[in-house]
């Protein structure tokens, strides 16, 4: 099931899950640019609504989707290898490009759109995981449950700490000057450099946690995982059906530390949690899709349709947030509430969608994807996925298939 001229490495069901991931990706991002107020659900004070809504992405959203993207971003890793040694290339260069092309695409993210930023520390754990390549499934597994253990580890101590010897207080969020977010260009970009700074350290204590879900991409990857069990419903179900009561547990505990009823002192317990059990939950979304969706049927086509142009997508979303939050457009930093900015995505996913299926009809790659691409070969790629622009191979005579 792969589309024409990809290739047979191509994986519909991977493309489908990175369409599904966007959906949360926008959710969270959504809330974090429009205001600490919007993510936190407007305080003690705020309406019932957008507490409760606040409240529901914490537990079932905030950290399972970016883990779902650092998952395939490790399969992508392997694929991408083996595309190589197909083409006859080396696969150290290519790499090389592709995350410098990665990181500065990043860069250019978080000072212009949003310092919240994933791209550029992506790039950087793609360096490592091209350091643990040669590691075995089993090892890579072993390794991701060792680096979840240690941040959550760490997670855990802090926050014991600080509920045992901290005195509860109100919450009283980290703002930033909201006129600079509603001011002009030159304000906004200021605003995100001194912002900057906090964010990649947020990603500098999560990297570790990314870096796990890119060795279970790997490990998936090489063994297989996909073409072995990906149509397997029951399997899938079993994943479901196991992993779902654990993932929906851990979300409900962090959403109590980080939204209520329990104080801004167990806000690191919630993370510790939420660090152990949302791949749990990560994992039943990414089965229960699977179980769901026929792979042949227009949902998942136009969902993998938008995950074939996800980097385009993810760009985008952040322009458009970009222009309704701050003094590029709307300036609206900080004045809708939370269930108000949540209701606001769903025409924005639907139009991409939709966009993203008609753009898969007339082009193979979307804008962000083709500028990566041509990075990563040094040449423009080919019409035909080649490497290399040219015509399409001729199609082979009709006749007797070879044996396998």
């Amino acid at each position: 099931m792969s589309p024409p001229g990809e290739g047979p490495r191509r994986l519909v069901e991977l493309d489908v899950l990175r369409g599904f991931a966007l959906s949360g990706i926008l959710l969270v991002n959504a809330l974090l640019m429009a205001g600490p107020d919007v993510v936190h659900g407007g305080g003690p004070g705020a309406p019932t609504a957008d507490r409760v809504a606040a409240w529901l992405v914490t537990a079932l959203v905030t950290t399972k989707f970016y883990l779902l993207f650092s998952f395939l971003f490790g399969c992508s890793f392997v694929l991408q290898s083996r595309s190589a040694r197909r083409a006859g290339a080396a696969f150290a260069p290519r790499h090389l490009r592709r995350t410098a092309g990665l990181f500065a695409l990043g860069l250019l993210h978080a000072v212009l759109l949003f310092p919240g930023d994933i791209l550029t520390t992506y790039a950087v754990l793609g360096l490592v995981l091209y350091g643990l390549r040669g590691l075995r499934p089993r090892a890579a597994l072993r390794l991701a449950a060792v680096l979840l253990a240690a941040v959550a580890a760490v997670l855990l101590a802090h926050g014991l700490l600080t509920a045992a010897f901290t005195v509860a207080a109100a919450p009283v969020p980290d703002t930033p000057d909201t006129a600079a977010y509603r001011g002009g260009a030159a304000s906004v970009v200021a605003a995100h450099l001194r912002d900057l700074p906090a964010a990649l350290a947020a990603n500098l204590l999560y990297a570790p946690d990314m870096l796990a879900a890119f060795l279970a991409g790997l490990a998936a990857a090489r063994s297989g995982l996909v073409e072995r069990r990906g149509r397997d419903r029951a399997w899938l179900r079993g994943v479901v059906v196991r992993l779902l009561p654990v993932g929906l547990a851990g979300g409900a505990v962090a959403a109590c530390c980080a939204n209520g009823p329990l104080d801004g002192r167990w806000f690191g317990v919630g993370r510790a949690v939420a660090v152990l059990t949302a791949p749990a939950l990560t994992a039943a979304y990414a089965c229960g899709l699977l179980l769901l969706l026929d792979p042949r049927g227009p949902a998942a086509r136009v969902l993998a349709s938008a995950g074939r142009m996800a980097l385009s997508h993810y760009l985008a979303q952040s322009l458009v947030l970009a222009c309704v939050f701050t003094g590029y457009g709307f300036a609206l930093y900080g004045r809708p509430g939370t269930a108000a900015v949540l209701a606001g995505c769903v025409p924005l996913y639907g139009a991409q969608l939709a966009l993203g299926a008609l753009w898969a009809e007339r082009a193979r790659y979307g804008p962000a994807e083709l500028l990566l691409r041509t990075l990563t070969l040094a040449r423009l790629p080919g019409r035909d996925g080649s490497t290399s622009p040219g015509p399409r191979p001729a199609r082979p005579a009709a006749g007797p298939r070879p044996a396998p």
